[in-house]
């Protein structure tokens, strides 16, 4: 039975809209899978990481240490210098304290001199006060430099003129002491100046 030309040209049609919707559904298909690929390379690049953005993360790791570890060392140096000041300041006011009953003593010492009538007295006030003095200065480590009698020694004596020495066994020996040295916990801080006999 022939179909009228309506009817085949409707059929025609509708094989045209399939077609087309077959088409469009292949292309629909295709795009998702692309876009899956697409998908799938990025997730392998994140995973796997671009080198040139794994580089760049190290990098801007690196830094943000390196400013750190800057950050901290100019603190630390900060707080060594402020503390090296405040030692220095601290060891001057603790010899300063120590000394403070020897200049007590002095004051005292010239109170009683304006009225004083016996000499012994003062002699003895001055040998006791000498005598405080000296162990509080042996109490911070301060050493007298033992000179007469000893080998004339480049390292503690500082030789001021030569003599002859009065007897053979003072040939380059000290024979006299000009000037006291002394050493502050066993470091040099004056020498002695002496004369050898020669």
């Amino acid at each position: 039975m022939s179909k009228n030309p309506k009817e085949q040209n409707n059929e025609q049609i509708m094989n045209e809209e399939l077609k087309s919707d077959a088409a469009h559904s292949i292309d629909k298909t295709e795009s998702i899978e692309d876009n899956q690929n697409q998908e799938t390379i990025e997730d392998s690049s994140a995973n796997n990481g671009d080198p040139t953005d794994k580089i760049k993360a190290e990098l801007a790791e690196l830094n943000d240490k390196y400013i750190r570890l800057y950050s901290e060392f100019d603190n630390y140096k900060r707080r060594n210098s402020k503390e090296r000041i405040e030692l220095l300041q601290t060891a001057s006011k603790e010899v300063i304290l120590a000394m403070l009953p020897i200049l007590d003593d002095f004051e005292r010492a010239e109170k009683s001199m304006k009225s004083a009538t016996d000499i012994q007295a003062i002699k003895e006030g001055v040998t006791l006060i000498h005598h405080k003095f000296q162990s509080i200065l042996s109490a911070k480590g301060l050493k007298a430099i033992e000179t007469i009698g000893k080998e004339f020694d480049v390292d503690y004596h500082e030789a001021l003129t030569k003599i002859p020495a009065p007897s053979e066994d003072l040939k380059g020996k000290v024979v006299d002491e000009l000037e006291k040295g002394y050493t502050l916990n066993e470091k040099i801080i004056r020498f002695a100046k002496v004369v050898i006999g020669e």
